[in-house]
C-alpha cells in the first residue's frame, strides 16, 4: 500500500513539474503545441518509466519512517552534488526545473530501494564497517516438514514464539508441487502444510513474512541448504523436523528448533516408584507384559498385565528409558479396575 501511494504522489509531482517546463519554456507564440506538450508528455513518461523499472526490481519492504528518512537524505544529497555538476552548462533557464526533476527521481529511487529491501544495510567506509545491529530474537526460518507436521501452528498461539517467523518463497513452491502431486498421501499433505501456512499469516500471535528474494548463493543449491545458507544470512534460526537438515544446519553453526526435542522436553517426567494409570490397549512384546499409552503418546509397557487389555490399570513406575523416537516408561502393575 506504501508503494502504491507513493507511485500515485510520484506521477502526480511529475505532472507539476511538467507545468513548470511549459512555463519555463514561454508562451505558445515562441514555442509550438506538439513540443509543448511533447515536454509535458516526455515528463510523464519518464515518471511511469521510472516506476516500472522499480515494479521490475521486486525486493523486501523496510520499516516505512526509515525508508523515508533515509531515502529522501541521500536523494537530496545526490540532487544537490548533480547541481553543482550542472553549473557549467548553458542551461540557466531551465536549470531550477531540471534540479527539480532530478531531485524528485533520485529521492524516488532511493525511498523506493528502502522501502521494498529487508536486508542488513551497511555504510561502508575503507577498511570500518558499521552495520546494523539486531536487536531482540532472532528471526524463525520454517522449513517444509515442519509445516507439514502443523504442530507449528499450535505453538505458536501458545505464545512461544515471541520472533518473526520467515517463511521462503522456495518452500511455498515445494509445498504447492506437493499438494499438485498425483500420489493422494502427498497432495493431502501439501494442501495442509498451505492451510497451516494460512492459518500462520492470518493469526494475530507472530508475524509471518514471506521471503521472496532470491540470493545469488541459491543458486544450484537444493532446499535443505538453502535454507541454512537464508538462516546463516538472516542471522535466524531454523525451526524443522528433519533429523538429516537438522545435522547439517548443526554442523554449519546454524541454531535449530526441533518441534520433535521440544515434544520430548515437554512431556513429563518420571520418577522410580511413582504411580500412573494407563489403560492397556494390546499385549506386549515378551510374556506377560501389556502396552498402554499416555495422553501424550508416551508408551507404557507393565509387567504382567497381558490379561488386562482393554482395562485400566495403576502402575508402579520401574524405570524410564529416552530414545530417538520418544520416551517410554517401564512399570509393574499395582492394581486394577
Amino acid at each position: 500500500m506504501a508503494l502504491i501511494i507513493l507511485r500515485c504522489v510520484f506521477v502526480l509531482v511529475a505532472a507539476g513539474l511538467g507545468v513548470s517546463f511549459l512555463n519555463a519554456s514561454g508562451t505558445e507564440s515562441q514555442t509550438s503545441a506538439w513540443k509543448t506538450w511533447g515536454i509535458f508528455g516526455g515528463v510523464i513518461l519518464l515518471a511511469l518509466g521510472v516506476i516500472a523499472m522499480d515494479v521490475a526490481l521486486r525486493r523486501k519492504q523496510l520499516t516505512t519512517i526509515s525508508a523515508v528518512y533515509f531515502g529522501l537524505i541521500v536523494g537530496l544529497f545526490l540532487t544537490y552534488i548533480v547541481g553543482i555538476a550542472l553549473v557549467p552548462l548553458p542551461i540557466d533557464e531551465y536549470r531550477e526545473s531540471i534540479q527539480l526533476m532530478l531531485g524528485l527521481v533520485l529521492c524516488y529511487i532511493c525511498v523506493s530501494l528502502l522501502i521494498q529491501t529487508k536486508d542488513d544495510f551497511r555504510f561502508v567506509i575503507p577498511y570500518v564497517e558499521f552495520a546494523k545491529e539486531v536487536k531482540g530474537t532472532k528471526p524463525c526460518i520454517l522449513d517444509t516438514s515442519v509445516v507439514i507436521d502443523g504442530r507449528i501452528a499450535d505453538v505458536v498461539e501458545t505464545g512461544v514464539f515471541d520472533a518473526e517467523l520467515i517463511m521462503p518463497e522456495f518452500v511455498i513452491a515445494e509445498l504447492q508441487a506437493i499438494a499438485d502431486s498425483s500420489d493422494r498421501l502427498r497432495r493431502s499433505r501439501g494442501r495442509r502444510g498451505l492451510d497451516i501456512l494460512n492459518r500462520l499469516r492470518n493469526g494475530p500471535d507472530v508475524e509471518l513474512t514471506i521471503f521472496e528474494r532470491d540470493l545469488p548463493e541459491f543458486a544450484g543449491q537444493p532446499v535443505d541448504l538453502r535454507l541454512v545458507i537464508l538462516a546463516k544470512h538472516l542471522q535466524g534460526k531454523l525451526v524443522t523436523n528433519d533429523y538429516n537438515l537438522n545435522k547439517v544446519a548443526r554442523l554449519q553453526g546454524v541454531p535449530v528448533i526441533n518441534l520433535n526435542d521440544l515434544a520430548n522436553a515437554l512431556k513429563p517426567v518420571f520418577l522410580p516408584g511413582e504411580q500412573i494409570e494407563v489403560r492397556i490397549v494390546k499385549a506386549g512384546e515378551e510374556p506377560g507384559q501389556g502396552v498402554g499409552y499416555l495422553d501424550d503418546g508416551t508408551m507404557v509397557v507393565v509387567e504382567s498385565s497381558r490379561e488386562y487389555v482393554n482395562r485400566q490399570v495403576n502402575v508402579a513406575v520401574t524405570s524410564v528409558l529416552q530414545t530417538s523416537a520418544g520416551r517410554m516408561v517401564f512399570g509393574r502393575m499395582e492394581n486394577s479396575r
